[in-house]
């Protein structure tokens, strides 16, 4: 569904025009929440619900679970693109993730990450030196014989 990056810009009043080939998916709403990684995530409805039970079914009587529900829960919004598919990205958000001026619009298939431009280099520096290792460790480049699976 949500493929490629884009870098787009945030105008003077906080609005963020999301790419014209994502649109489809998220004419009737979406949610913005802070992600991992120091980045946002922006959700369909079906996303959003998926990994809201995801985290609802986590025990909360354990720190860390409520933690997660903090982070996840707390700052997110819902809200419509308009009609030139821009959303208002709010100021808690904004800084949380860095955001000033160039965000990266990063599709990852079910969900969508916005970083700042700084950030995202950065981690995509880090992420081209290791995804060998990273993908040997989750075996997704052999499969069970040890051959290459892809």
């Amino acid at each position: 569904m949500f493929l490629g990056h884009v870098v787009h810009t945030i105008d003077d009043k906080n609005r963020l025009a999301i790419p014209a080939r994502y649109r489809q998916y998220l004419s009737n709403g979406v949610y913005l929440t802070k992600g991992a990684d120091r980045c946002l995530y922006l959700l369909t409805q079906e996303g959003w619900s998926k990994l809201s039970e995801r985290i609802l079914a986590l025990p909360s009587l354990q720190p860390d679970a409520r933690r997660l529900q903090r982070h996840f829960f707390a700052g997110a919004d819902s809200m419509v693109p308009d009609k030139l598919g821009r959303i208002i990205i709010p100021p808690a958000l904004r800084e949380y993730a860095g955001l000033k001026n160039e965000v990266v619009v990063a599709g990852l298939q079910t969900r969508i990450e916005l970083w700042s431009k700084e950030a995202w280099e950065d981690d995509e520096a880090q992420a081209d030196a290791e995804t060998t290792s990273t993908a040997a460790a989750f075996a997704l480049l052999t499969d069970q014989s040890g051959s290459l699976g892809i």
